[in-house]
C-alpha cells in the first residue's frame, strides 16, 4: 500500500489534501515508518482509524497472483462513470468524513485496503486533546452519515488509535475472531490475565461481541490469551487497529506494571478446511466418494453397455450375418466349385441324417418357443450328442435375437477379474474394467487396516455379476419391445402384458455347458439360474439349458422350485443312423466328371464298408466318435483299423485321466475304485448301482465316488423313477476300451494288487477296532454274562477279517508272480 506523507512544517488544510494514488497488490512494500511496521505519533499528534473506506468483500483479489491490485483497485473505484458514484474514491470518502471546521490538520493517510479502512495521522493544538477531536468527529459522522456505494447499509465510523498499530503487509486477512495475548510491559516482567469483564469494557465500544473465550485453566501455553468473537468482521478490524499495543494500566486490571495487549486475527476456518475435513474423516468421505463414482459410472457407462449388449444379441456388427457379405461369399464359393469341378457341400452334411431322426425334438423346441410358459427348456445329453447343433443350428436356425452363454470359460476362469471379463464377453457387456476390481480390493484392504472399516470401493464377484446380468436383462427387454408400434391392435397393453401375449417376440437365451465342473464351484451356476428364472417369470426371454449333467434338476429347482421343466434327453444314434452318418461324411466332397457321366461316390468305390456294421457296434452311436471314424476312413484307413485306433486312444485316455495320473486331493475317487468299475463293466455292459455300493471297495463314500466318476464321464448312471438304477460306460466306445484294458495281464495284475492292498488296509483297520473293543471289555472288573454275545460277535468279525486278509495275500502272491514273469 502507498502512504501519503505531508511535511509537518506545512500543515495543509484538509481541502487541499492530495488525491491518493492507491492500489492493492499481494505483497506491498509498505511496512510502516522506516519499514518498522508502525506509525509513531509525535507530540500533539494522534491517529484515527476510519473503516468502510474500501470494499471489504474484494479482499479475495489480494490472492490473485496475476493482478496488481495495488495499482488497479483504487483507480478502478475512482473511474466509475456513474455520477452518483463519483464519491467512491477512498480519498473523497476521507475528505467527506473529516470536516474542515475540526481543529486538526491531516499529515498522513495510510490506506488499508485488505482491512477496508485507513489510518489518518493528524496534528492538533496543545490545548486540545485528541479525545476531544475523536468525540467531535464521531458526533459529526453520526449526524452526517457517509455510506459508500459498495456498502450502503453501513456508515463510515472512526475511533482514536490508543495503542501502537502494527501495519503489516503479511498474507493475513481479517476475521471476526481476535486473539488477545497478554504481554508484560518490559521483557522478563509479569503480565496480568485480564478477566472477561475487563475485556468486555475495553472492546465493547468497537462493536457487538458475540462471545469471550478465556484460555483454558489447564492450558500451559504462554503468553496467556483470550478469544474475542465479534458479530461483524469490521468491528474486529476496528478493535485490532485501535487497541493493538495498548497498555492496560494497573488501575484497570493490568497488574502492577501494566499489561500490553497484542491482537491478531484468528481464522475461524482454515484456508483448506474442506480438504482437511475430507482427509480427516475417511470413514465418511471414502464411502461417499465410492458412491459418487458408482453413480457417475452407472449414468455414463450403463447406456453404452446396454447398447453393446443389444448389438451382440441382434448381431448388428457381425459381418457374417450381413446380406451383402453372404451373397459375396456364396458367389466366391460357387466360382471355386466351378473351377475345381466340385459340388460344394457343407462340412456338416452328414448331420442331416441325425436331424431327420431328431426332427420331432426340433419341432418340439420350436413349439415351446411359441408358447407362454414361465419355465426352463432343458436339453440333456452326454458330451458329443449334438445338443448345441440341435438347438442353435436347427431349432433356432431362422429365429433372430439369440444370446448364447457358454459356461465353460466362466467356470474355468481363475480369479474374480477373469470371471468378470469372461462373463462380460459372453453377453457383449463393454466397456468393462475388470482389472479395477483388483486395485479397488487393494485400496479397500489398505483402508480397512488404517481406519478399521471397509471403504466400499471394491465390489464382490456377486455384485459385479449382478450388474452385468441386470444390464443384459434390460437389453433383452428392449429388444423384445423393439418391434412394438403405436398402431398395433394391442398397443394399449402394458409392457408385461405385451410380452406375455407375444412369446414369439422374445429373445432366446441359450445356456451352454451348464454345470460344467460344478463340483469345483457352483457360484456361477447359481447366479445364472437365478437370473434365468427372472427372465422367464418376467416373460422377457426364453431360456434353454444345454447340459451333460443328469442331476441338473437339483440346481435349477433352486431358482424355480414350483415349476416343471420342459426336458428333452438326447442319446446316442441308432446303428442305422450312425452308418448313414458315416457314409454321408465320406461322400461330402464328391466330384463331377467333365463329360457328364455319372461317377460312383467315394463310399460306393470302397469295398471295405461292409465292415461298418461291426465297427459301429463296437464304437456306438456317439457323434464325436462317428465323425472321427469318418475322417479316418476318408484318410484311407479301413473301418476296422480306424475303430481299433479309436479304442486304443480311448484306453490311453482312461488310464491317464482315471487311474495313473489321479491326484486324490483334486479327485474324489481312488484309482482302485475306478479300476473295479472298469473290470465289472468289461465283463457286463451294465451293472447294478446298489451292488457296487455294497462291494468292499465302495464301502466308504461310495455314492460320492460314483457321482464324481459320472461327472468325469467314466461312467453313466441310469435312473428310473427318480432313483439310480444301473451303471453303464460313460461313452459307448468305453465298453470296448474297458475290455482292452482288462486283457492286459500285467496292467490288470498291477491294478488288482492295488485293490487288494486297499482292501487289506480296510480289514486291518477293522481288526484294530475289534481288538480295541475286546481289550476294553477284558479290562472290566467283572465279566457280566450279557457281554458274551458281543464278545462272540467281535471274535467272529475279527476272524472273518483275518480270513479275508489271508485270502488277499494269497491272491496278491499270484499277481506278484505275473508282474515278475511278464512285461
Amino acid at each position: 500500500m502507498q502512504r501519503f506523507h505531508f511535511n509537518s512544517n506545512e500543515l495543509l488544510p484538509l481541502g487541499k489534501l492530495p488525491k491518493t494514488h492507491t492500489g492493492v497488490r499481494r505483497k506491498t512494500t509498505e511496512a510502516g515508518e522506516d519499514k518498522s511496521g508502525h506509525i509513531n505519533p509525535g507530540p500533539n499528534e494522534g491517529i484515527l482509524f476510519l473503516d468502510n473506506v474500501f470494499p471489504l468483500k474484494l479482499v479475495w483479489m489480494l490472492r490473485l497472483p496475476f493482478i496488481n491490485v495495488d495499482k488497479s483497485m483504487p483507480e478502478l473505484l475512482k473511474r466509475l462513470n456513474s455520477p452518483r458514484l463519483g464519491a467512491a474514491d477512498p480519498i473523497s470518502i476521507i475528505h467527506r468524513a473529516l470536516p474542515k471546521h475540526l481543529p486538526m490538520k491531516v499529515t498522513e493517510v495510510v490506506p488499508r485496503l485488505k482491512e477496508g479502512g485507513a489510518f489518518v495521522k493528524f496534528s492538533h493544538e496543545p490545548q486540545i486533546q485528541a479525545k476531544e477531536i475523536e468525540g467531535t468527529l464521531r458526533d459529526y459522522l453520526k449526524a452526517n452519515p457517509i455510506k459508500p456505494w459498495f456498502n450502503p447499509w453501513r456508515r463510515v465510523r472512526t475511533f482514536l488509535v490508543q495503542g501502537r498499530p502494527w501495519i503489516e503487509d503479511l498474507y493475513r486477512f481479517p476475521s471476526s475472531k481476535l486473539k488477545v495475548e497478554f504481554l508484560p510491559v518490559e521483557p522478563g516482567g509479569d503480565a496480568a490475565e485480564l478477566s472477561q469483564e475487563t475485556l468486555y469494557s475495553i472492546f465493547r465500544k468497537y462493536g457487538k461481541l458475540v462471545d469471550i473465550m478465556p484460555q483454558p485453566i489447564d492450558s500451559k501455553i504462554t503468553p496467556k490469551f483470550a478469544y474475542l468473537n465479534f458479530r461483524l468482521t469490521r468491528h474486529a478490524i476496528m478493535a485490532k487497529n485501535c487497541m493493538h499495543g495498548f497498555v492496560v494500566p494497573s488501575g484497570e486490571g493490568g497488574g502492577k506494571a501494566g499489561t500490553v495487549l497484542r491482537l491478531v486475527y484468528e481464522q475461524k476456518m482454515k484456508a483448506h478446511w474442506i480438504r482437511d475435513w475430507l482427509v480427516n474423516h475417511p470413514r465418511i468421505t471414502i464411502p461417499l466418494l465410492a458412491a459418487i463414482i458408482a453413480t457417475v459410472t452407472a449414468a455414463a457407462f450403463d447406456p453404452i453397455r446396454t447398447f453393446f449388449i443389444k448389438a451382440h444379441v441382434t448381431h448388428s456388427f457381425h459381418i457374417a450375418d450381413n446380406k451383402v457379405y453372404k451373397w459375396l461369399m456364396s458367389q466366391v464359393m460357387r466360382a471355386n466349385d466351378l473351377l475345381s469341378f466340385k459340388h460344394h457341400k457343407l462340412d456338416d452334411a452328414g448331420l442331416s441324417v441325425i436331424w431327420d431322426e431328431r426332427k420331432d425334438d426340433i419341432e418340439q423346441i420350436q413349439t415351446w418357443l411359441l408358447e407362454t410358459a414361465d419355465t426352463f427348456i432343458v436339453i440333456q445329453g452326454p458330451r458329443g450328442s449334438g445338443k448345441k447343433e440341435l438347438v442353435i443350428d436347427q431349432a433356432l436356425k431362422d429365429r433372430p435375437n439369440t444370446l448364447v452363454i457358454d459356461c465353460k470359460p466362466l467356470q474355468e476362469a481363475r480369479g474374480d477379474s477373469n470371471t468378470i471379463g469372461a462373463t462380460a464377453r459372453q453377453v457383449g457387456y463393454k466397456p468393462v474394467f475388470s482389472w479395477m476390481n483388483n486395485i479397488s480390493s487393494m485400496i479397500d484392504l489398505a483402508a480397512q487396516g488404517t481406519i478399521g472399516t471397509k471403504t466400499g470401493f471394491s465390489e464382490t464377484l456377486d455384485t459385479q455379476l449382478d450388474k452385468i446380468f441386470q444390464n443384459t436383462a434390460l437389453a433383452l427387454k428392449q429388444i423384445a419391445l423393439a418391434d412394438r408400434k403405436k398402431e398395433d391392435k394391442d398397443a394399449d397393453l402394458g409392457e408385461d402384458e405385451y410380452l406375455e401375449a407375444h412369446p414369439e417376440r422374445r429373445p432366446v437365451v441359450v445356456i451352454d455347458n451348464f454345470l460344467h465342473k460344478s463340483n469345483e464351484s457352483s457360484t456361477i451356476y447359481d447366479k445364472i439360474s437365478q437370473w434365468s428364472a427372472g427372465l422367464t417369470t418376467a416373460n422377457v426371454a426364453h431360456v434353454i439349458f444345454l447340459t451333460n449333467d443328469v442331476s441338473f434338476y437339483k440346481s435349477l429347482s433352486k431358482a424355480l422350485p414350483d415349476r416343471v421343466f420342459r426336458q428333452i434327453a438326447l442319446g446316442d444314434c441308432s446303428p442305422e443312423v450312425a452308418k448313414r452318418f458315416v457314409i454321408n461324411h465320406i461322400d461330402a466332397d464328391a466330384t463331377d466328371q467333365s463329360d457328364g457321366n455319372k461317377k460312383l461316390t467315394p463310399s460306393q468305390q470302397r469295398g471295405d464298408l461292409n465292415e461298418l456294421d461291426r465297427c459301429i457296434e463296437s464304437l456306438g452311436g456317439r457323434l464325436t466318435e462317428l465323425e472321427f471314424l469318418a475322417r479316418r476312413i476318408k484318410a484311407g484307413q479301413t473301418p476296422i483299423n480306424a475303430v481299433k485306433e479309436i479304442i486304443d486312444q480311448s484306453a490311453s485316455e482312461i488310464l491317464k485321466m482315471y487311474i495313473l495320473d489321479v491326484d486324490r486331493n483334486a479327485r474324489s475317487w481312488a484309482p482302485p475304485q475306478a479300476w473295479e468299475l472298469i473290470k465289472s463293466l468289461a465283463r457286463a455292459g451294465e451293472i447294478r448301482y446298489n451292488e457296487v455300493l455294497l462291494s468292499d471297495t465302495f464301502k466308504s463314500g461310495g455314492e460320492n465316488v460314483l457321482q464324481a466318476l459320472e461327472q468325469a464321464e467314466l461312467i453313466s448312471i441310469v435312473s428310473t423313477n427318480g432313483r439310480p438304477y444301473s451303471i453303464k460306460p460313460g461313452k459307448p466306445v468305453y465298453q470296448a476300451a474297458f475290455k482292452l484294458l482288462t486283457e492286459d495281464h500285467v496292467l490288470k495284475a498291477r491294478l488288482d494288487l492295488a485293490i487288494l492292498s486297499e482292501l487289506t488296509k480296510v480289514e486291518t483297520q477293522s481288526i484294530d477296532k475289534y481288538e480295541a473293543e475286546l481289550n476294553l471289555l477284558a479290562n472290566l472288573p467283572k465279566q457280566p454274562g450279557e457281554l458274551a454275545p458281543r464278545i462272540k460277535w467281535l471274535l467272529a468279525k475279527l476272524h472273518a477279517s483275518q480270513a479275508k486278509i489271508e485270502k488277499y495275500e494269497t491272491e496278491g502272491a499270484g499277481l506278484k508272480t505275473v508282474l515278475h514273469d511278464e512285461y
